[in-house]
């Protein structure tokens, strides 16, 4: 019986210690995690017929207005000065590209005396001029037959005469006029032409640019579709004065397309003159030249051509020539266009490509500017290779 008694207050203390031990053990505290932080409040919604973007409709008249951009202004045209008087105010150039020719001339003529061999030493300068074999034999004989007849051979005489021989050569007579006015209610229409690397898309630039100096309004054609850069040459050019270029999309296009295109634009426009740019060619290319021939037929579908300009090289001499003859057979050459006139002292090639296609030089290229393209005078050129007395 004690032992039953013993067994339980055993128990009963056992349980009492692990009450205790209950009791007395520290709770582990519970971690507190942060609460998510607050949704900011939506933006209120513009109403019906409020600008979506910018200042809130509430605040907005309080809101400063933003400046605005100023709009850059257009580029100002260029006023080209007129064509006329241009070759006078240009001829101290070309004196001093000339005056090889003329000083050695001059002092040929003004020899005591003038042997058979000094007479040949002028027909050599005349030749080496580019003057040709013809014309500088006759410009001889007359020489030798005036030296005779005046007997004395003072400086100013012998400029005289010497002025005198080169202008009949030259021809002043010569009709040098540009048709460029309109007629019939169509624009004149200029087709410019002649071989690779003489300078043509330059050249009807700076028609473009003579003709508007002069009143005229002018639109281009680029029927050079064979090279790229003379499309977006041609188009530089008319920019700066205002004229429109009618071109291509695509490069080889149909040269004759694009010009009648142009002259049809030129019809419609109403615009004075229609300037055409032709591809570069060997006149020794017989199909090349043949589609030059197919542009000026198709051309005159709308309208006559009333100019077809060649474009030489002042400085290929003998060789221009021949260009020369083959491009007057196909098309019909009007005028002549010389440039680089002012980087030679072979001035005589003006004589003898009149001479030898029969159309007169219209046009002179004397330097790189863009207003440097002159109307030809016979006289302000002979001037400038004798050295007239005003130079």
């Amino acid at each position: 019986m004690a032992y039953l008694i013993l067994i339980i207050v055993i128990a009963v203390l056992a349980v009492a210690s692990a009450g205790w031990l209950l009791l007395v053990r520290p709770r582990r505290r519970a971690v507190t995690r942060p609460a998510p932080p607050a949704a900011e409040p939506a933006p209120p919604q513009p109403s019906v017929g409020a600008a979506t973007t910018g200042t809130p409709v509430a605040d907005r008249a309080e809101a400063p207005a933003a400046p605005r951009r100023p709009q850059e202004p257009e580029p100002e045209l260029e006023r080209p000065p007129p064509s006329a008087g241009r070759l006078a105010a240009l001829r101290g150039r070309l004196a001093r590209s000339q005056s090889g020719l003329g000083a050695v001339l001059l002092g040929l003529l003004s020899r005591s005396s003038l042997d058979e061999e000094t007479w040949e030493e002028i027909e050599d300068a005349l030749i080496t001029a580019d003057v040709g074999v013809g014309p500088s034999r006759q410009i001889v004989d007359e020489l030798r037959t005036k030296v005779k007849v005046l007997g004395s051979r003072d400086t100013d005489e012998v400029r005289a005469l010497l002025r005198a021989e080169l202008l009949a050569q030259v021809g002043p007579g010569d009709d040098r006029s540009l048709r460029t006015a309109p007629h019939g209610g169509h624009p004149a229409v200029l087709l410019v032409v002649g071989v690779n690397g003489t300078g043509k898309t330059t050249a009807c630039g700076k028609l473009a640019r003579a003709l508007v100096g002069d009143g005229r309004t002018v639109l281009l054609a680029a029927a050079d579709t064979f090279r790229a850069a003379a499309a977006d040459q041609l188009q530089t050019w008319g920019d700066r004065v205002g004229a429109r270029v009618i071109r291509s999309d695509r490069d080889g296009a149909d040269p004759a397309s694009v010009a009648f295109e142009a002259v049809k634009a030129g019809i419609d426009e109403h615009v004075d003159t229609v300037i055409v740019d032709t591809a570069g060619r060997l006149h020794t290319k017989t199909g090349l030249m043949d589609e030059l021939g197919k542009v000026k037929r198709v051309i005159e579908k709308n309208t006559s051509v009333d100019e077809v300009l060649l474009v030489l090289d002042a400085t290929t001499g003998q060789n221009g020539l021949r260009q020369a003859r083959v491009f007057a057979e196909v098309v019909d050459v009007t005028g002549i266009v010389l440039t680089k006139l002012d980087g030679t002292a072979k001035g005589g090639i003006v004589i003898a490509v009149q001479r030898e296609i029969g159309v007169p030089v219209k046009l002179v290229g004397l330097g790189e500017g863009p207003d440097d393209l002159a109307p030809f005078e016979p006289e302000a050129f002979v001037d400038a290779i004798i050295g007239g007395r005003d130079q």
